[in-house]
């Protein structure tokens, strides 16, 4: 997968999570819930961007594993779906999935990175 089309698919993890809080019931608990899926699926494509920009190859490990934390993505989904009961939402199993696929393309990605330069 390309640079580019890795982009847009974090960003529109971001919107698509923006769109899911949206949805979700008013109630204290989701709300904190969706800002806090909101912040952290955002914040994956604001720091694959920074990826793209790295200066080495370190630097480039560095900031994917701070993109590696799109596990946070997948927990506050997990929280969202068990506190509110939403049951076989769509855009929900969307999110998570397309989380989870990030999560392990990132990952890969570190491990091929490591593996080229063993200093790492």
């Amino acid at each position: 997968m390309t640079a580019e089309l890795f982009k847009k698919r974090t960003k529109n993890l971001a919107l698509r999570c923006g769109e899911f809080v949206d949805q979700l019931p008013i109630r204290k608990s989701l709300d904190i819930y969706g800002r806090q899926l909101i912040r952290s699926s955002s914040s994956v494509g604001a720091n694959y961007w920074a990826v793209c920009r790295a200066k080495s190859q370190a630097d480039m490990i560095n900031k994917l594993k701070i993109v590696e934390e799109a596990d946070e993505t997948l927990y506050w989904l997990e929280l969202i779906e068990e506190s509110s009961h939403i049951t076989n939402n769509e855009l929900l199993n969307f999110l998570k999935k397309e989380a989870d696929e990030i999560l392990s393309m990132v990952i890969s990605s570190i491990k091929t990175l490591r593996a080229k330069n063993k200093n790492l």
